[in-house]
């Protein structure tokens, strides 16, 4: 039973299904804060094939730069099944392009940038160099990528693009992922070192790292009460953000204790997941 656990949580994560569908909940979270409701659209169906596609290529250029750490668990799994994250991104690659075609033509412009971005960190575009492998820019690349697809796509898709209270959930989400992205920084403090890449926990220490990310959280709260004072959001939904960013200040102080992979995978990134169903339930 324990192996059949483990062969399903390892599918599950490796295969990105995870994180593809932590991107749809933090999307369908920005029609749900906009519209009071979240439905499948086709914008939703090109987010989550899209960052299957992005995040395998992500893992298969990923492993050619980690040969010094390929004993560690994730990295053993990755190179077990590298055949089928390069196979599922094929297949995530064109149902992408399925969805892509389906968006409104003012969605699909807006579109272009943030996927540049994306797939410019995940593979080389200069000199063998990723947009990652530039010192301090990799985890606000993330931070704007992120925010811009989950919000300001879906906020251009239902026409209220213009709204102001748009712009403080733009800024809003930018600050959750940036926060809950350090710990991954701190995970991959040597490797980053090995490809001699600066990073914020590099610079500042892991200590003051998870000090920013906490600040970072607050500041995801306060503009949380903002649109809360502007009656955008209700009380049920801002207790939901607070907690969230609660239980996301202590996974951040965790990550230079906990070592396993799945903390960050799964748990680390889970935060997108719970942040969702915290705000369908508020």
């Amino acid at each position: 039973m324990r192996a059949l656990l483990i062969a399903i949580t390892d599918l599950l994560l490796y295969s990105n299904l995870w994180i593809a569908t932590a991107a749809v909940a933090m999307a369908a979270q920005t029609q749900l804060l906009l519209r009071g409701q979240a439905e499948p659209t086709p914008l939703l169906g090109f987010i989550f094939f899209a960052t299957l596609f992005l995040y395998a290529v992500h893992r298969v250029v990923g492993l050619k730069r980690s040969q010094p750490f390929q004993q560690s668990g994730r990295y053993q799994v990755i190179a077990r099944f590298r055949s089928h994250i390069a196979f599922y991104a094929l297949i995530a690659g064109l149902c992408a392009g399925m969805f892509f075609l389906q968006l409104p033509g003012r969605v699909i412009w807006s579109t272009i940038i943030p996927c540049l971005l994306a797939l410019g960190y995940v593979v080389p575009v200069w000199k063998g160099k990723r947009l990652r492998d530039v010192h301090f820019i990799k985890i606000f690349l993330i931070a704007i990528a992120w925010s811009w697809i989950t919000v300001w796509l879906p906020a251009l898709e239902m026409g209220m693009d213009y709204a102001f209270p748009v712009y403080l959930i733009l800024l809003e989400r930018a600050c959750f992922v940036f926060a809950i992205t350090i710990p991954f920084d701190i995970r991959d403090l040597e490797i980053d070192a090995y490809n001699r890449v600066k990073t914020l926990p590099a610079q500042l220490g892991v200590r003051r790292s998870q000090q920013t990310a906490a600040l970072s959280l607050l500041l995801m709260c306060l503009l949380a009460a903002v649109n809360y004072y502007l009656d955008v959001y209700t009380l049920g939904q801002l207790v939901a953000l607070v907690t969230s960013a609660f239980v996301a200040v202590l996974m951040i102080y965790g990550a230079d204790r906990i070592k396993h992979d799945y903390y960050f995978t799964g748990a680390v990134d889970g935060l997108m997941v719970l942040q969702f169903v915290l705000l369908a339930l508020a």
